[in-house]
């Protein structure tokens, strides 16, 4: 009986880590993870400055489009 309760223990686990990794991914797929990650951001603002301001140079990098050159600058 004493096994048993690992095995349910674990179980459970997998489940909860089941069910955390499904909306991680539901959240990024409708875009719903920006809330959360606003709210990152203002913690790190005021503790964690250096991780705020990566942050935001994440965020400008992926807002960023590349310049695509010209077929003349081959």
């Amino acid at each position: 009986m004493r096994g048993m309760a690992y095995v349910v223990f674990l179980g459970g686990v997998v489940v909860v880590l089941g069910g955390l990794t499904w909306f991680a991914a539901w959240a990024k797929r409708t875009g719903r993870g920006s809330g959360v990650a606003g709210a990152l951001a203002a913690y790190d603002e005021a503790y964690r400055t250096t991780a705020h301001k990566s942050h935001y140079e994440l965020r400008q990098q992926a807002d960023r489009k590349s310049e695509t050159g010209s077929p003349d600058d081959l």
